[in-house]
Formats: C-alpha cells, structure tokens, sequence
C-alpha cells in the first residue's frame, strides 16, 4: 500500500492508473478507521481497480467549540485496516498541504445545509464540501463512497457533485452496527463505561420508530414525538434533534414516504451522536 503524503504524489499515481485504463475509487475518512469506513473501503476495492483512502482531520469543518484538537487519531492502526480492506494509496496530508495560509476559496452549499446538523453546526458543511471538493480534484476518482449514517452529509455531496457537474459517481454504503445496535464512530471511544450503555437509546428509538413506520404511521409529527419520549426515557441522554425530513432536500416534511430520512442528533455526556434511517429500510436488528 502506498502512503503519498503531498498532492503531487497522488497526481502522478493516479495518472499512471488512469494511463493503464483502470478505475479508482476514493473513501474520504479523518482517519481512527473503524469497520464502517472499512466496509467503504472494501466496496470500492470491490468496484474499482484501484482504491485511494484519505486520512486527513479536516480543521476547517471543526466549529470553535468542537473536538478538533482532542479528534482521536492512530495513523498506524488506520493503516493495518486500510490494507486488509484493499486499499491501494493512502492520502495522509498536512494541513498545511491542503489549506494555503491565505485560504480564501470556500464550497458552500445551500438549503440542504440549513437542517439537522447544519443548524447547530455554523460552516461545517462549507468544510466539508471544500476538503471533499479539493479530495476530488486531487484524485479525480470514478466512484467516491460515503456512509449513510452521515445522510445529510451524503444528500450534500451527491447534490454537490450534480451542481458542479463533477462527473464522479457518489456511492452510500449502509451504516454499520456494533453487535448491541449503536453505530459505529469515532467518537463512540469517547464514551465512559455507563455512557456506552445509555447510548443504546440511540439504535433502540431507531427501531421503534422503524416498528412503527412498518406499521404505518406516515405522520412526522406523530412520528417525532414518540421518539422524543424514547430519548427522554434514559437520563443521559440530551437530544439535540429528532427529524423527519424529504431524503434529497432534507427539509422537513408532515407527511413522509418512502425515501424519507427520519434523522437525530444526541448528546450522550458530553460525546454528540447521529443515528438515522430512511423510509422502506429494513428494520435494524438489535
């Protein structure tokens, strides 16, 4: 496995794939990988020929009060499950390889950003879609693959891609559980022993509100507050946002449909969590 460090470096080996005829997936991560990066990972190694992971804490999409400095990193360990998944190059840059001091150029995004995360997280989107824009322009992959625990993060980067017409196909791999239900996240390490068992509440309240969409409840009102009661039943747990929300535009609607996003937000302590499931999913199992 390669592990290019500079911009230059990533350049000149895809070029070389691409001279050869073959394809390159890319998986963008800020590194302390778990096994939903990996199943990113191993879907592109199974679609493409070639497949590039980036490693890169992204400062700009970090808010003032958030975990920049303390984001758990193990470049070591992110390279063991890179190799096993089949990744072929690594990009580990510097912040300083991506972001000239005198940054001045954003990718901002509108109306889908407005919602869910991005009303409690000023600039994150624009972060976000300047670091992935700039991903794209470096590796200029076919396929790129993103995990649909971050939906709206998805909905953003594949309307991104058509309005900027970037020619790259935009791939949402399922969300991976732990074996008890929550999802799999960095931050999940943040948590203390008892911390981890309230976060349960997290993947229970998914469910039950999968039973109860299975069941033919349409209303998102009706729908919200019996999740909302869910959440209030453990006491560590602070909700931040239960949503129902269109699943391309992710505003929010009063009658959903297949396709919908049904999305929240949880503080546990003080680690913020996301869980989410769209309308027709198979039900989780926990």
């Amino acid at each position: 496995m390669i592990i290019a460090t500079t911009i230059d470096e990533v350049r000149k080996q895809v070029r070389e794939w691409k001279n050869e005829g073959l394809t390159v997936g890319l998986c963008p991560t800020m590194g302390f990988l778990h096994e939903g990066h990996a199943s990113l990972m191993k879907a592109s190694h199974e679609q493409c020929d070639r497949t590039v992971a980036s490693v890169f804490v992204n400062p700009i999409q970090f808010g003032p009060n958030e975990d920049l400095d303390t984001y758990p990193r193990d470049f070591e360990h992110d390279c063991k499950i890179m190799e096993e998944a089949g990744v072929d190059m690594v990009f580990h840059p510097e912040v300083s390889e991506m972001y000239e001091e005198d940054l001045c150029t954003y990718v901002d995004i509108d109306v889908l950003s407005e919602t869910l995360c991005g009303a409690s997280r000023a600039g994150h989107f624009r972060g976000v879609c300047t670091v992935v824009s700039k991903l794209f322009n470096i590796v200029t992959p076919d396929k790129a693959f993103f995990g649909k625990k971050d939906a709206q993060q998805l909905a953003i980067i594949k309307r991104m891609v058509r309005d900027l017409s970037f020619g790259i196909e935009i791939v949402g791999c399922p969300i991976v559980r732990e074996a008890d239900g929550l999802a799999k996240s960095s931050r999940n390490t943040y948590l203390s022993e008892d911390e981890r068992k309230a976060a349960l509440i997290l993947s229970k309240t998914i469910r039950m509100g999968q039973t109860l969409v299975g069941g033919g409840e349409r209303d998102s009102l009706r729908l919200r507050e019996a999740m909302m009661v869910k959440l209030a039943s453990e006491p560590l747990a602070s909700p931040e946002y239960v949503e129902v929300v269109d699943g391309s535009t992710m505003q929010p609607v009063e009658t959903f449909k297949e396709g919908d996003l049904v999305a929240m937000a949880v503080r546990i302590g003080d680690t913020r969590l996301i869980d989410n499931f769209f309308v027709g999913d198979p039900a989780i199992e926990i």
